[in-house]
């Protein structure tokens, strides 16, 4: 049953039973759903008054052949109207929506100027923020390395980071080992892989030795999808080409200044190339895995402990606007909030391109894909147990790995499905889900079958 379900709906029943009808129970329909629906009510104060609502007529009427005896008898709208007087269900509403009170409103958090960031800068010009009762200034950054130092030396109290930094963080690679996690991912796909102009006639990746790749940061899935994607062509990312990290920002200067020959990077950037026309979309990172995440929203467990209302707060700011996010309808206007100087600096056009899917490609063609990029805020398990595969797989971590055990440290599913079924929404029934890249497919259970399985590797 989604907590989002009418309650003055007689058919509806409020405890068992599947929201959608088409399932035999609950979870039945929680073991179908692979996906964050976050569609379930009109707007977001509507959701909130049906949690709400639900609750109290869950209070009123403890059988629910009794609710739906007397929402028969009077109407749904004489029950609302009969229950406003009693109840304040409006105040009752603004009190859930907030939670508890935070511990510090005026915030910081740091993002990349790219569009992987589109939920926290987006939730600053579009009030998503101020709605939970905070007041943060995003502020831009100019590289990965800089996020996460300034996040740890408590310039930030939360960032925008790849997906792998904060575990990376948690175990010390690149930095002092210090306990972070992620309660949100921030985007899925919405990567790609751009070559220079001049390369239009080498789409084989076999004629790619010895050319240099840019990657914005070591512990980050850019560098890990070209990897897998070389190493699937044939070729050692660590011997047949030079792989070198470069900040988002400067990637397309460096492209054009014949530094690198490509760069698998996250959008605004690549469109930014073909926009500049110095270079062109080999392909998207969706064709090596759709449904990839690419960044996340990340803090330390220190602020989380010291500050948890105003973590939960912020969770909420972000879930909200990833969820507003993920509607088609809405990324036009999402453009145009986020393309300003103090955010993304980039034109609006650019950005309505990465966000509607419908782009030009560099090589005279336009293309539609409206998964071009896409936001889902759960935080899978088992995308956590990908990325320490292909740590070990390239010698970034050595010996014996907890993939379980870091995986449910630093990535929050537990407590945010509970925040999203607080907030009406349906997380997954599970943490982790079996998937494929590249084709072959990845058992979160069996990471070290996994890793075996690969012929070029660095400890091979």
């Amino acid at each position: 049953m989604s907590t989002f379900d009418n309650p003055f709906d007689p058919n509806r029943n409020l405890r068992d039973g599947c929201a959608c009808g088409q399932h035999r129970s609950a979870a039945e329909h929680e073991q179908a759903t692979t996906a964050l629906r976050c569609e379930p009510a009109e707007s977001e104060d509507k959701r909130y008054e049906g949690v709400v609502a639900s609750a109290v007529m869950r209070a009123m009427f403890p059988q629910d052949v009794a609710r739906r005896a007397f929402l028969k008898s009077v109407g749904a709208s004489t029950a609302l109207a009969a229950l406003s007087q009693f109840f304040p269900l409006k105040t009752a509403t603004e009190i859930f929506a907030q939670g508890g009170a935070p511990e510090k409103k005026d915030l910081k958090v740091g993002f990349i100027p790219i569009t992987c960031a589109t939920p926290i800068i987006m939730a600053a010009p579009m009030g998503f923020y101020s709605k939970h009762g905070l007041n943060v200034e995003v502020v831009k950054t100019a590289g990965w390395a800089v996020i996460r130092d300034k996040t740890i030396n408590k310039e930030y109290d939360a960032a925008h980071m790849l997906a792998p930094m904060p575990i990376a963080i948690s175990l010390g690679l690149g930095a002092n080992a210090i306990p972070f996690a992620v309660p949100a991912i921030e985007n899925i796909n919405g990567q790609g892989i751009v070559l220079a102009a001049k390369h239009k006639d080498k789409r084989d990746p076999k004629d790619w030795k010895g050319m240099k790749f840019a990657i914005p940061f070591d512990y980050s899935m850019h560098n890990y999808l070209l990897r897998y994607y070389l190493a699937e062509h044939g070729l050692d990312p660590d011997t047949d080409v030079q792989l070198r990290s470069v900040p988002p920002p400067e990637m397309v200067a460096n492209l054009r200044a014949d530094n690198i020959d490509g760069f698998l990077a996250p959008d605004n950037i690549c469109q930014r190339a073909i926009y500049d026309g110095v270079g062109f979309m080999h392909l998207l990172s969706k064709e090596i895995w759709d449904g990839h995440p690419c960044c996340s929203f990340a803090a330390s467990r220190e602020f989380i402990t010291t500050a948890p209302n105003s973590f939960a707060a912020l969770t909420r700011a972000i879930v909200d606007a990833t969820a507003y996010a993920s509607k088609a309808e809405n990324r036009k206007q999402i453009a145009e909030a986020i393309a300003p100087a103090n955010y993304i600096n980039a034109p609006v056009t650019v950005l309505e391109q990465v966000l509607t899917g419908t782009y030009a490609d560099g090589l005279g063609g336009v293309k539609t894909d409206a998964k071009r990029v896409d936001f889902d805020p759960f935080p899978w398990q088992s995308f956590a147990v990908w990325m320490l595969t292909q740590m070990k797989r390239w010698g970034q971590i050595k010996g014996d790995v907890d993939y379980k055990g870091v995986a449910e440290q630093v990535y929050l599913a537990t407590d945010t499905k509970k925040l999203m079924t607080d907030m009406g929404l349906s997380p997954p029934a599970s943490s982790y889900k079996s998937f494929a890249v590249m084709g072959k497919n990845f058992d979160p259970a069996k990471p070290e079958d996994y890793i075996a399985s690969f012929k070029i590797r660095k400890s091979s």
